[in-house]
Formats: C-alpha cells, structure tokens, sequence
C-alpha cells in the first residue's frame, strides 16, 4: 500500500535547470519535493528502505544473510542481477550504501507501465529472492558432500 500510494509519480521539471527531468529522489536538489523516508525493518539483516519524491520512489532491500555462504551467494547473486539491469528497468546499477538491491521507478516507468503491475513486481522478488537464495544454498551444501565423499574415497 505504501510503494503504491508514493509512486504517484508526476512529470516535474527540475526547479534548477530549464525543461530537465531527473529523479528528485536520486539528485536532492530540493528538499520540498521529497517525502519522507520510510524504513521497514524486520529485523537488523532484513530491512526495506523506501524513499519517495514528486517525480520517483527509490526502494533499496537487504536481504537476509545468515551465514556466510549466504553472504556470499547474495553478492554473487545481486552482482548478476545488477549486470543485467537494463532487463529490468526499474533495477539500479548499484545499490545504496548498507542495502543489497535498490530499485528506482520514475514517472516514465508509471506512465509507460501499469503500476500495480510494478508494485506486483517488487513484492514477488522480495518474496521469491530468500526461497533463491536458500535453494542455491542447498545446491551448493549437496555438491560439497558429493565432492568431500568422492575426496574421501581415495584415501580408503
């Protein structure tokens, strides 16, 4: 209800530069443009950053990270992820300082996309992406075992 009632997102020039559109929410030029930023925090490793302004909605996740195959995985996960970022559109490049994923929705994504359609999106990758990660975990766990007893074998 919160992503979709702040990414309203209007087209809104900047009030510095002449007929230049940017997202306020990236550039801060104008504090009167921007809300306020809601964090949501399930607990200290997992946590959801929402940031809105007049024309953008910024929403940076960290995702949970129990150990340190996790840690891992989730790097090597969001580094692909984020390489492909033109894919996805809304996904950043880099993500924001302490946070795993960030993703910016502009008013050209709202005008050219339906927007429960976006907030759709957003909620089923924060969902999907523990259940990813725990998976490559398990993958990763049993080819070990397979590995170490193959190892092993030899020394019998």
């Amino acid at each position: 209800a919160v992503v979709s009632t702040q990414s309203t997102g209007e087209n809104f020039y900047s009030q510095r530069v002449e007929r230049h559109n940017k997202p306020e929410v990236e550039i801060r030029s104008s504090k009167e443009v921007l809300f306020t930023p809601l964090e949501i925090c399930r607990n200290d490793k997992e946590k959801v950053l929402i940031e809105g302004s007049i024309n953008s909605l910024r929403m940076s996740i960290s995702i949970k990270q129990a150990d340190e195959i996790e840690r891992i995985l989730c790097h090597k996960f969001m580094r692909f992820m984020m390489m492909r970022a033109e894919n996805f559109f809304i996904l950043r490049r880099k993500p924001i300082e302490g946070y795993d994923i960030s993703f910016l929705i502009t008013n050209y994504h709202t005008e050219q996309m339906y927007k429960h359609k976006l907030v759709d999106f957003v909620m089923e990758f924060m969902t999907e992406i523990d259940k990813e990660i725990s998976e490559m975990k398990l993958c990763l766990n049993g080819r070990g075992r397979i590995s170490a007893v193959e190892f092993l074998k030899n020394f019998n």
